[in-house]
């Protein structure tokens, strides 16, 4: 005889259990503190009756011994309970949990995506955001992500990269309150378009395409581009530095355009038009030999600007 604790997970569709929580739960009696637990429909759709009442441990500990008793979620709370009610008799049942159903990975996101929606909703800061307000914290949460890696801490990168997810959740919800024909998506149309893009620009990984090595790989993914750029535009495929984001800082915008224009064989020097001897040239220049080294001035210099940080503190 036993107490059989079935565990579910709000975050998969009500009514998918296993196989072995169907059998237990068909063996019943089967009980439940939560009313409005969403597997009642369908457990009463299967013929299996539950009954709704208040957890008293001792009570199903006694009870189990005479015969198997199911109940239908428990909180850490109510297991503890049970576990010290349990100890407490000279000859205790078995206990045993079965998992009805469980997370997979990135079900937490479900969860992102309801909070998310009830902030829209109910909070009125959240309720007025747009695209434009939201901008900046989206420059600012990338810069902090940026900053952990810089500085090697872990754990500040876990939480940093969750206020950068905030970011993407928060503009997919906004976009959601608009109209299809005007431009509107959801979180989901967000996550389709990125999935579709890393199949089709993999064809080694979801197609029969072989490669040798990163290179080729990295010289895949640049004819894709060109080719879906070629699809956009009705057979123009462009230049190489389309779609250069030109708002970054200008290191990495100098940097960016040097290496497109190095993957086609571009000229990576400054037109003649161009004063050589201006400080931006002279910037520009010295990203040049950034990228002939191989390095990434952006980096470069931000370290060197941590450095002087330091320096300065230190003095202080």
């Amino acid at each position: 005889m036993a107490l059989i604790v079935v565990t579910t997970s709000p975050r998969v569709a009500p009514g998918l259990l296993g196989h072995r929580a169907w059998q237990v739960l068909a063996a019943g009696p089967v009980r439940t503190a939560s009313p409005d637990h969403p597997h009642l429909p369908f457990l009463a759709e299967a013929g299996i009756a539950v009954e709704v009442a208040e957890p008293d441990p001792a009570a199903l500990v006694r009870e189990a011994r005479e015969r198997d008793v199911v109940w239908l979620e428990a909180d850490e709370a109510l297991m503890r309970a049970v576990g010290h009610a349990a100890i407490a008799l000279g000859d205790p049942p078995v206990i045993e949990v079965v998992p009805g159903s469980y997370d997979l990975p990135g079900a937490r996101l479900l969860d992102l995506v309801a909070v998310m929606d009830r902030l829209r909703t109910r909070c009125p800061w959240d309720a007025e955001q747009t695209h434009e307000s939201l901008a900046p914290y989206l420059l600012e949460e990338a810069y902090e992500v940026l900053e952990t890696i810089e500085e090697g801490d872990r754990g500040a990168l876990r939480e940093e990269l969750g206020d950068l997810l905030l970011q993407v959740a928060f503009h997919a919800r906004v976009a959601q309150d608009r109209p299809a024909e005007e431009g509107g998506f959801d979180v989901d149309d967000v996550a389709a378009g990125i999935v579709d893009k890393l199949v089709r620009r993999h064809p080694h990984v979801f197609a029969s395409v072989e490669v040798d090595g990163a290179e080729q790989v990295s010289d895949n993914w640049e004819a894709i581009k060109a080719a879906e750029r070629a699809a956009k535009s009705g057979g123009d495929a462009g230049s190489a530095v389309d779609g250069v984001p030109m708002g970054q800082p200008a290191l990495s915008l100098a940097a960016q355009l040097l290496r497109r224009a190095a993957r086609v064989g571009a000229p990576t020097v400054l037109p003649e038009d161009v004063p050589a001897d201006g400080l931006g040239a002279r910037l520009f220049e010295l990203v040049r030999q950034a990228h002939a080294e191989g390095l990434d001035p952006e980096a470069e210099l931000r370290a060197v600007a941590r450095a002087y940080r330091d320096h300065i503190r230190a003095r202080a």
